[in-house]
């Protein structure tokens, strides 16, 4: 057997064995690791005194590992393993064995060993720590005499740490307790022995490997979270702390000497750590003199000397940052209790005090990962000054003097360090952290906004009207310092105008926004515009967007911002050029109702940017192309292109714009877009997939347009369509689009951009399109399109009802039987997947939208006209079809809606409920009779269905509707419906009594009876 796993194990990771052949291996193994004694030849195989090879042992002591920690085996089992394993051991590991495990055997035997502890160390294996000790050496050797020894004693110790007291592993409770257990044991009975053991080797570290002193250093650190803090804070072990931390030399990051020192400093910050009363922690840092030591550490060569030099080291930099973090938090943790007495409130204010300096230090860091480090307990610390700020008018003057250092070393962090490349392809990822960075130490600035708002507003002030006064003396800021002073003003905004705005009845509506205004009044006649980086640029005008409501205040402003706009769209640095025509249309859509006398000449200055270019993507270029470069794709270049053309029209609706000059800009743009689509076509209708784009790029172009020209929508209670002579220019660009329509229906691309202008240019044309349109439902809801498409082309259709109302009843009644037909098609088609599944019912849900639309807004007669007749029959057994459909609650509720709408409106007048000589007088001849024949069946035919559930929340909302039709039916059919009811009720098995409580819960109003008609449905 042994042999035969011995092969299979080989074949299994011989990459040269055939693929077939090393699956039945894996197969093999996979059975062999669930065979309950499967791990008895794996033992012998691993054991054995001949080593079999190294993938052989790791494999078969994987197998054997796996027994132990997931098999529950027998003790007996148990014992048997940790005698082969500790056989092998001691064998192994002897003083002066000349034979040693590789490192990933190291790993699974600890790993293995540590399972067994937690099996046998209470009762079985009670000298675990002692036997494993006894490899080391004696107290005067250790660590010298037996290398490999010392290293797996303390393998195995971090190993039994990382099992039962690692805080970040999830244990069940009975492992939870399981693990309390040993830990109490461990402390109980060898604890102590153990830090002898540490003492011992760290008073010899001089002596000893230092890869050992780093491991014993490691263990230390993992237990003192969990053992007496004495065992760790003892002379022998601090002095050796203390040295190894102060290690001086020229030793890279990467040397034996470095990792010893970092891990000394990592065992003071996880000491520190350690959970104990307030009054505790204090004395414990200032017992270890933590102060001196981090002092001495940040003025050593490594952190002083090499600071700003290629020799730096960032490795001891960051963790003595990490220390300092943890010291700060666990100083302020103590001043945020309540219960503190004022000596030790005044013993851990002056460590705070103390340590302030060192917090700055390696929060102005240069790398990012060292300010990093101490982010968390500088935001603890603005935590407790804004905690301890409550009932009082201002801080004391200690805390106060706190502030100004930190909020300057937060807006020096803000800036591109000098070794920064803005931009470039290679710095992405660290452009992204630092802006992350940035995000980190804005919540930082508002902490000591919230703390101290005047310090912030002055500060803040100053570093922006400072820098942009400089560029007009010599020493001219760079690129860098204006950046910093751009997005701090731009942040800046958020206190500003946190209370709705930057003005409040023309005057500033509180001294940030006043601050903000005078620092707007620098930027808008200073030469910041005119720098040539890229940042500054964008900078610059993402300002101006933001705080716009500065220029309806200042109107003069307008014409010197515009043409810096009108500058960047036509920029040569392709960030700048397509950020800058997004932010051009924010920037004039938010000024429209300003008086201007430029609208034409900026709309001259950018007309040759409004050509339009389609580009087909190369597949192979959308398949490599990441995130930052599709932002320069052709696609997000177009995307981008077309808000110029909003902006146009945004520049030309403004009042003072005369009429003619609207006319005449958008004329200027329509009729060559226009003249280019009919060239176009010839090509498209060949398929030309390039013509095809252009089409489409044009179509949306023109829509675009009349957004900028008008933010009228049909319905709106106020305003209207532009003037006729505005709309004429666009009735040639209705043509144009439905010429296209006409031709390239069965283009997705030329519909979904016809759908899109569609609504757009109703804001410019308003009834003018009513006419037009059937020619856009024939186009747009051809046999091409999708239930999606047909969805959301009713979407638009029920904005036009309910926008014209009662002015669209001729063409709504030519238009609707070619539209149901349409949607009738679209709903008989199958659907075979989940994305079919959810076209179809949203496709159900805006076509029953749209029929009620039409009823609400008094079209109903349309619905039985007789242009409409041979549609009405299909369209009833829809809806009687949907509402008795459990499976669609939504849609079922909203046939039922429709029914009930119809019923009230095609039923006469209400009659009365109970006199038998009232007779029904509907609107449209024998409808009373079809309201009971068809209609009042349903809600009973809804109760039957398979799949209806009364207790199902959703579908209690569609019995609320099939209640107000039931209600609605007995208003409009009075007695007839009362008696027929009853006899309905009774067929269902209804009880006189509950017969009699239906029918007089009828009588009261719908609200009434809907809640009654759920109930009566879900208790029966």
């Amino acid at each position: 057997m042994d042999a035969q796993v011995e092969n299979a194990i080989d074949i299994a990771f011989d990459p040269r064995t055939d693929q077939s052949l090393k699956a039945q291996a894996y197969d093999f193994l996979a059975r062999l690791r669930e065979d309950p004694n499967g791990w008895q030849v794996c033992l012998s195989l691993f054991t054995r005194s001949k080593s079999p090879s190294e993938v052989v042992r790791l494999v078969s002591l994987e197998i054997v590992n796996n027994a132990v920690q997931a098999q529950q085996l027998p003790q007996s089992q148990l014992v048997l393993i940790k005698e082969s394993l500790w056989g092998y051991v001691k064998q192994r590991y002897a003083v002066r064995s000349q034979e040693a495990d590789s490192p990933s055997i190291q790993n699974k035997l600890t790993q293995t060993f540590t399972y067994l502890f937690t099996h046998l160390y209470s009762e079985e294996w009670v000298s675990f720590f002692d036997d494993f000790r006894e490899l080391a050496g004696d107290a005067s050797t250790v660590g010298t005499a037996n290398v490999p020894g010392t290293a797996l004693y303390l393998r195995i110790v971090g190993s039994i740490h990382d099992e039962i007291a690692d805080q970040l592993i999830p244990r069940t409770p009975a492992v939870q307790k399981r693990s309390n257990d040993l830990k109490d044991l461990v402390r109980a009975r060898d604890v102590n022995k153990i830090a002898v053991t540490w003492q011992e080797i760290l008073s010899r570290w001089r002596e000893v490997d230092l890869n050992l002193v780093e491991m014993c250093l490691r263990t230390i650190a993992k237990w003192v979270s969990w053992i007496d803090i004495w065992l760790v804070i003892n002379q022998p072990i601090q002095n050796a702390l203390l040295e190894l931390a102060g290690q001086q030399g020229a030793f890279t990051s990467e040397s034996k000497e470095a990792k010893a020192r970092d891990a000394a400093i990592d065992t003071f910050t996880e000491t520190v750590a350690k959970k104990m009363a307030a009054g505790d922690k204090v004395e414990l840092i200032r017992y270890l003199n933590l102060g001196t030591i981090v002092g001495q550490l940040i003025s050593s060569p490594a952190l002083a000397e090499s600071r700003n030099t290629p020799t730096y080291d960032t490795d001891l930099a960051e963790t003595v940052a990490r220390l300092v973090n943890n010291i700060m938090f666990d100083l302020l943790k103590v001043l945020d209790s309540d219960s503190l007495d004022d000596a030790t409130r005044a013993k851990a204010d002056a460590e705070v005090q103390a340590f302030m300096p060192y917090l700055l230090r390696f929060f102005s860091d240069e790398y990012d990962e060292i300010c990093s480090a101490v982010i968390p307990s500088l935001t603890d610390l603005m935590t407790m000054l804004r905690k301890s700020l409550k009932g009082r008018t201002s801080l004391a003057q200690h805390h106060s003097a706190m502030l100004p250092p930190v909020l300057n070393a937060i807006v020096v962090k803000m800036k591109y360090d000098e070794t920064a490349s803005w931009g470039e392809e290679d710095e992405q990822t660290d452009e992204a952290e630092f802006q992350e960075l940035r995000k980190r130490l804005h919540v930082l600035q508002q902490m000591v906004a919230a703390v101290d708002e005047r310090l912030y507003i002055d500060t803040l002030s100053k570093v922006v009207v400072d820098t942009l006064a400089r560029l007009d003396s010599g020493d001219k800021p760079n690129w860098r310092d204006l950046d910093l002073a751009l997005h701090e003003m731009f942040l800046f905004g958020e206190l500003a105008v946190k209370n709705g705005g930057l003005y409040a009845k023309s005057s500033p509506s509180s001294l940030a926004s006043q601050s903000l205004l005078g620092m707007m009044d620098k930027l808008v006649n200073s030469s910041v515009a005119s720098h040539p980086h890229p940042a500054v640029q964008l900078s610059y005008m993402e300002i101006c967007v933001r705080y716009v409501q500065y220029f309806e205040h200042n109107p003069t402003s307008i014409p010197k911002v515009l043409e810096t706009f009108v500058a960047f769209v036509h920029s040569n640095h392709v960030k700048v050029r397509l950020r800058s025509w997004y932010l051009f249309q924010r920037f004039v859509r938010h000024l429209r109702q300003q008086p201007s006398d430029v609208a034409q000449t900026v709309i001259q200055a950018i007309g040759d940017l409004l050509t339009i270019r389609a580009e087909v993507p190369d597949s192979r270029d959308e398949e490599d192309m990441s995130s930052d470069d599709a932002g320069e794709s052709a696609d997000a270049a177009f995307t981008s292109q077309l808000y110029l053309f909003e902006a146009v029209g945004c520049v030309a609706s403004a009042h003072s714009v005369p009429v003619s000059t609207k006319a005449l800009v958008a004329k200027s743009v329509v009729s060559p877009l226009a003249a280019e689509l009919n060239r176009s076509l010839p090509a498209a209708r060949n398929r030309d997939e390039r013509a095809i784009l252009q089409i489409h790029h044009i179509i949306m172009a023109f829509g675009t347009l009349a957004q900028g020209l008008s933010d009228w929508t049909p319905g709106q209670k106020h305003g209207a369509p532009p003037d006729a002579t505005v709309g004429d220019v666009f009735v040639e660009a209705t043509e144009a689009v439905l010429l296209a329509l006409d031709n390239l229906s069965s283009s997705l691309a030329v519909r979904d951009a016809a759908r899109h202008s569609f609504s757009r240019l109703l804001g410019v044309l308003g009834s003018r399109m009513l006419p037009q349109l059937p020619r856009w439902i024939d186009g747009l809801l051809s046999s091409a399109s999708s239930n999606d498409e047909m969805a959301m082309f009713l979407r638009l259709l029920v904005q036009v009802v309910y926008g014209f109302k009662t002015s669209i009843s001729p063409i709504l009644d030519q238009l609707l039987t070619p539209l149901l037909q349409k949607v009738f098609a679209g709903l008989s088609v199958p659907a075979t997947g989940t994305d079919d599944q959810i076209q179809l019912k949203e496709l159900k849900l805006q076509y029953l939208n749209f029929i009620l639309i039409v009823m609400n807004n008094d079209l109903s007669s349309v619905l039985v006209s007789p242009t409409n007749q041979a549609t009405f029959d299909p369209f009833l057994q829809t809806l009687t079809h949907f509402a008795q459909d459990p499976s669609d609650p939504a849609t079922a509720r909203l046939a039922l809606s429709v029914l009930a709408k119809m019923t009230s409106t095609w039923g006469g007048p209400d009659i009365s409920t109970s006199d038998p000589s009232a007779q029904p007088a509907p609107l449209l001849p024998g409808f009373d009779g079809f309201i009971l024949s068809t209609f009042a069946p349903i809600p009973w035919a809804l109760l039957s269905a398979p799949k209806f559930n009364a207790q199902d929340a959703q579908i209690r909302t569609v019995l609320f509707e099939a209640g107000s039709l039931l209600w609605t039916i007995l208003r409009k059919t009075g007695a007839r419906y009362r008696e027929q009811l009853s006899g309905e009720l009774r067929g269902l098995g209804a009880s006189e009594d509950s017969i009699g409580q239906f029918l007089q819960g009828m009588e009261g109003d719908v609200a009434g009876f809907r809640k009654f008609f759920a109930g009566f449905v879900a208790g029966k």
